[in-house]
């Protein structure tokens, strides 16, 4: 998938691997839609990316928010045009420290399920249909090794994206035959704030940078033989 020209929104750009995703799809040639909740903070992003020329916008809107998608993929498509690339990154822990199930809220459970599966699910209704007319598209929804693997604590968390990884499967299944592809993609454990609220004792040089891991991902993303449906782990592929 050539990435010139293409129009590509990213959520929870503002920082992490967000903000490198948006990054790496500029500067090999799309025009990027950056998406984040708080605006201050996507602009810090977006400026010095824009200073060097790169065609990147921000968009302060909050994916778990049901009545924000419609507006957001319309100002996204008049920014940049209809979207040839959605990725679903804007991801929620829930209360950190993080607790054990038993002592999780219920009010908790549902949040962390409007944004890290809710939203990806609105956001690809949204897009979706004019991919279909147009016969082509991609749905990249960024996962966790916490989706396959029971840890405790990571109950909320672990739910949602497991759930989001079957979403995937099945909208590749509905969509088979339609040039829109779904993927899932496992970062693996990156040096973000993310990380570090979830695991404050962790070795920060033990850990991936996002720019390494988003160069991985654009590299999976350009790939030919990426088949609809599947999940990939992003340290398995090496960048171009």
């Amino acid at each position: 998938m050539d990435m010139r020209n293409q129009a590509v929104l990213v959520t929870g750009a503002s920082r992490g691997l967000g903000r490198a995703l948006m990054e790496a799809f500029a500067r090999r040639g799309a025009r990027v839609v950056g998406v984040a909740r708080d605006a201050k903070a996507l602009e810090a992003a977006v400026a010095p990316l824009k200073a060097q020329g790169l065609t990147v916008h921000g968009l302060a809107f909050d994916v778990g928010d049901k009545q924000a998608i419609y507006p957001l993929v319309g100002a996204a498509t008049a920014l940049v045009g209809p979207l040839d690339v959605l990725i679903n990154n804007a991801s929620t822990l829930g209360p950190t420290p993080l607790p054990l199930l038993l002592d999780t809220a219920c009010e908790d459970v549902s949040q962390v399920l409007e944004v890290n599966l809710l939203g990806p699910f609105r956001l690809t209704k949204a897009v979706a249909g004019s991919m279909v007319v147009r016969g082509r598209g991609l749905i990249l929804n960024i996962t966790s090794d916490a989706a396959v693997s029971a840890y405790p604590r990571w109950g909320a968390y672990s739910v949602s994206k497991a759930a989001l990884e079957h979403l995937t499967r099945i909208w590749a299944s509905e969509f088979e035959g339609s040039g829109v592809r779904l993927l899932t993609v496992d970062p693996g454990d990156m040096d973000t704030r993310m990380h570090s609220d979830a695991l404050p004792d962790a070795d920060p040089s033990t850990l991936a940078k996002p720019e390494d891991v988003a160069a991985r991902i654009l590299a999976l993303v350009e790939a030919r033989d990426t088949a609809s449906g599947q999940r990939f782990e992003a340290a398995r592929w090496e960048a171009a």
